[in-house]
């Protein structure tokens, strides 16, 4: 691959040849709307902060009232497609009680975006769910999938005729690797999570820190996928059906294929595999894992590191979109739902854009079929923990909650007004 200039200045060629291609970007619900109340993960930050937890997500960037403005921003940036999330924790805060006062909430940044010509992308579960649904057991509970159909069902009002794609869940490995850690917590299988009570946040483990995903949460997801999908497409066929994955990029040394494949079959490969019948899949890449005969290897000493403590490796996104076409066939369209860097530099995040979208536009060019990039995120947000770690293309002042765009914005949303906006999904 031909070596990027630091930046880009105009789209890839395939990016513009693919017809009503999606260039935009991403957030979640959780992690921008602030005061989540009704949500596990609110409960959560309240009893584990000063363990695993830096901070609260609180007030987050105030998206819950402020969307309008951050619709605008993308808008006027140049871009043509923003993936959001909606909350069930707030459509349904107590089970089997819907809120009216959500649901136009949610139709509204709907109509919203539209009329802002922006395609929306909607997620219907990043992460955060009821407390009530987790408290009764969660995903393994065994009414997890018809409660998530039903949650389902009542987004369709949401969703209207306007929306075409829809993720149900988010990196349902990730959800499964977490309900692993909390097993081995629960038991004092610390030595699998890095060995310490107390893993530093400063520094993620790698991948091979982790434990492997919870086999009873994995076929939980899927079971609660189908159902939400067989919800949508009843009752709208022509509607695009499918979830995103943590795509994790694992490279094996020599002689370290067979032992990277068992590795990654139950930490990414199989949720791959179910999206076989979907109408596409999400691919979310950020760095990659490297797999030596007697196990995972460390970053190079001399490696860039993130905020994140992440190797800074931008090709992550092309190994991880041609690893995906490899396992879910031609016939499942992928979209880059999430693509980034943590920093607090952004002229680091416009090189390693560049080079990320360079790596995607030679993986389309050997035939994998991307109908889109989202870049993760719009917004500097809530990291699950912690709000240090910035990968937003806007800046957002934690006191007053101004929206700065960053010249990083500036710089994709210019590229994206390279798209045809004649041909639009």
């Amino acid at each position: 691959m031909a070596t990027p200039p630091d930046h880009l200045d105009a789209l890839p060629e395939e990016f513009r040849a693919r017809p009503g291609f999606l260039f935009g970007a991403s957030t979640s619900a959780h992690q921008i709307e602030g005061n989540n109340v009704s949500s596990d993960w609110w409960v959560l930050e309240r009893t584990a902060v000063g363990g695993f937890l830096e901070a609260p997500s609180g007030d987050a960037a105030d998206s819950f009232h402020r969307w309008p403005e951050d619709m605008d921003l993308l808008t006027g940036l140049g871009f043509n497609a923003y993936r959001f999330g909606i909350e069930w924790a707030r459509i349904e805060p107590e089970e089997g009680r819907v809120s009216r006062a959500a649901i136009a909430h949610y139709r509204a940044m709907v109509v919203g975006a539209r009329a802002r010509g922006l395609t929306p992308v909607v997620t219907l579960h990043h992460f955060s769910s009821p407390y009530w649904f987790a408290a009764r057991g969660g995903w393994t509970a065994p009414d997890a999938a018809d409660l998530f159909a039903r949650y389902t069902e009542t987004a369709l009002e949401v969703l209207g005729d306007d929306v075409d794609y829809v993720a149900t869940i988010n990196e349902p490995n990730m959800v499964a690797l977490i309900a692993g850690l909390s097993k081995a917590f629960a038991e004092g299988r610390f030595d699998e999570i890095g060995g310490t009570e107390h893993p530093s946040d400063d520094e993620e483990p790698a991948a091979g820190a982790l434990p492997e995903p919870d086999a009873a949460t994995t076929e939980a997801l899927i079971r609660a996928h189908r159902a939400a999908a067989a919800v949508l497409k009843a009752a709208r066929p022509e509607i695009r059906v499918g979830w995103t994955v943590a795509n994790q990029v694992f490279q094996a040394e020599p002689g370290a294929e067979g032992a990277a494949a068992a590795y990654a079959w139950p930490r990414e490969d199989v949720f791959l595999d179910a999206a076989r019948g979907d109408d596409w899949v999400g691919v979310q890449a950020y760095t990659r894992t490297r797999i030596g005969p007697d196990g995972l290897l460390p970053a190079p000493e001399d490696a860039e590191r993130t905020l994140k403590g992440w190797e800074f490796y931008p090709d992550a996104v092309g190994h991880a979109v041609r690893h995906t076409a490899e396992i879910v066939g031609p016939d499942v369209p992928i979209l880059v739902t999430e693509n980034g860097i943590a920093t607090d530099d952004d002229e680091r995040r416009i090189a390693y854009t560049t080079q990320a979208l360079a790596s995607l536009a030679a993986a389309m060019r050997d035939g994998a079929d991307v109908h889109g990039y989202l870049h993760w995120s719009a917004l500097d947000n809530y990291e699950w923990g912690s709000f240090r770690p910035t990968f937003g293309l806007i800046a957002v002042d934690p006191d007053t909650f101004a929206r700065t765009p960053k010249p990083s914005a500036h710089w994709l949303g210019g590229l994206a007004r390279g798209l045809d906006r004649t041909d639009r999904p």
